[in-house]
């Protein structure tokens, strides 16, 4: 191609790219004169006076939802300190409790005997002893209407059972917990004498357990003023 031909067309093309430019630059001054348009007029929609009265309004709302957290967290925070305040009460109790135990504040001891009867039966049936002549019971577990001991705290406590009676017939005392028997006092028939035995056991109780002696079926037993038939009870220690 010949230079007169060249140069006219580079000077066609390097023409048109300089109008391309020349085009972006305005369209680019002219979007940004546009936006600045824009934000003018968004702006001028409210007044003064209504932009205050939006923000006022936007902070009330605010602090009304803030306020209202703040009553529900004080709300939940009174509610756990009641909490807390009966959690110490208990603890303050299960303490002095404890302090009472260590301080042997329990102290549990009976002794009691079936007073000057003479001859207890024999029945048909067994039946409990009732050891109304009492001679000491600390701490008030034994109940000398019924003739049952009740453990008042848990622990290894100890037991002592004695029977006297005439040896024509037999004597048989059984020592029991809560309905099960746990030892027995017997005598067999060994002539026409007075005789005496005895027996005793410790035993683990919870609170509240039952302990008492019967006597049982077809059998007797005798005490007098020299009190040989009893009922002897004390705490070892609690668990």
């Amino acid at each position: 191609m010949s230079c007169t031909i060249l140069y006219p067309l580079l000077l066609l093309l390097f023409s048109c790219g300089c109008m391309s430019e020349v085009q972006q630059e305005e369209k680019a001054v002219q979007a940004e004169r546009t936006e600045r348009l824009n934000v003018e007029q968004r702006g001028a929609v409210l007044t003064p006076g209504e932009c205050q009265q939006h923000f006022l309004t936007v902070i009330y709302t605010e602090l009304t939802e803030l306020k209202s957290t703040v009553c529900s967290l004080k709300n939940k925070l009174e509610d756990t300190e009641k909490q807390l305040e009966v959690t110490k009460k208990k603890l303050e109790n299960t303490e002095e409790q404890l302090e009472q135990l260590r301080r042997n504040d329990y102290k549990v001891a009976f002794a009691a005997t079936l007073g000057n009867i003479g001859n207890l039966g024999p029945f048909n049936t067994e039946i409990t002893l009732v050891y109304n002549k009492v001679f000491v019971n600390e701490g008030g577990a034994y109940n000398p209407t019924t003739g049952i001991f009740t453990a008042p705290v848990k622990g290894v406590y100890f037991f002592s059972v004695s029977g006297r009676h005439r040896s024509t017939r037999l004597m048989d005392l059984r020592l029991f917990k809560n309905g099960q028997p746990m030892l027995n006092v017997i005598n067999h028939p060994l002539g026409d004498r007075y005789e005496s035995t005895s027996n005793s056991f410790s035993l683990t109780l919870e609170k509240g357990d039952h302990v008492y002696v019967r006597l049982r079926d077809n059998t007797w037993v005798f005490n007098n003023e020299n009190d040989l038939t009893s009922f002897v009870g004390h705490l070892l220690f609690f668990l």
